[in-house]
């Protein structure tokens, strides 16, 4: 469905992918009868009710969504977005992929897209579980890179994007594949990732190092790392 114009710039005929959504600002130009609207996707799922560190987590997690527009209509528009490398990952029925919402530029309508929670574990003496970290984000420890991801589903196309380029890493041996937090960019296929600490909070506090978080990815399927730590 996309295609690829060069490193940092995507084509894709609207009416055969049966519309599409992409980030505010994405579009680039277009040719034919193209509509745009807002788009919103669906709320997160498991997050429930709860107390302050759940609504600091409802927060964190409404923060993972841009701003989208959907295009629909005959004709065809090319998408890039601040001159960043794109790459197509094309879904298959039955595979996920699961990418930064600040790092998809697109994909198609068809797919079903939510916000799904990174589940996290002490290590090394940190605070463990999904709690110790919220609570190491409300201390600054946290960029929220990693918290929460974007979830898409079905079968499309959908559109990536990276500073310095794209590493596609296999998930499948007998070790996992350990990623800085601010690197990753999605996991495609069966992967489950796991936020951890690599030291106690109490040692991280000062050093201002990215390295205190660890996302684990085990399973089977894909782990695509920007080659740079740079924000999006």
């Amino acid at each position: 469905m996309f295609e690829k114009v060069n490193g940092k710039v995507v084509k894709v005929d609207v009416s055969r992918a049966g519309g599409v959504v992409a980030r505010n600002g994405a579009m680039l130009f277009y040719t034919g009868d193209i509509s745009f609207a807002p788009h919103q996707i669906p709320g997160g799922q498991g997050m429930g009710g709860g107390g302050g560190l759940m609504r600091m987590a409802g927060r964190m997690m409404a923060g993972e969504h841009e701003r989208t527009m959907l295009a629909q209509g005959p004709g065809e528009v090319h998408y890039g977005f601040a001159g960043l490398e794109v790459h197509v990952v094309h879904l298959q029925q039955g595979a996920t992929l699961r990418v930064e919402a600040s790092r998809l530029l697109a994909n198609s309508a068809g797919l079903q897209s939510s916000i799904v929670s990174v589940m996290s574990s002490g290590g090394g003496g940190g605070g463990g579980g999904l709690m110790g970290a919220l609570r190491g984000a409300a201390g600054g420890a946290l960029t929220g890179q990693g918290m929460f991801t974007t979830q898409l589903a079905g079968q499309g196309s959908a559109v990536l994007l990276a500073h310095g380029g794209f590493l596609e890493l296999q998930v499948g041996g007998p070790n996992p594949i350990v990623v800085d937090p601010q690197a990753f960019v999605a996991t495609y296929g069966n992967v489950q990732t796991e936020l951890k600490t690599a030291m106690s909070w109490r040692d991280a506090v000062g050093r201002g190092a990215g390295e205190a978080m660890q996302l684990h990815c085990v399973g089977q399927g894909v782990v695509y790392v920007q080659a740079s730590e740079e924000k999006l």
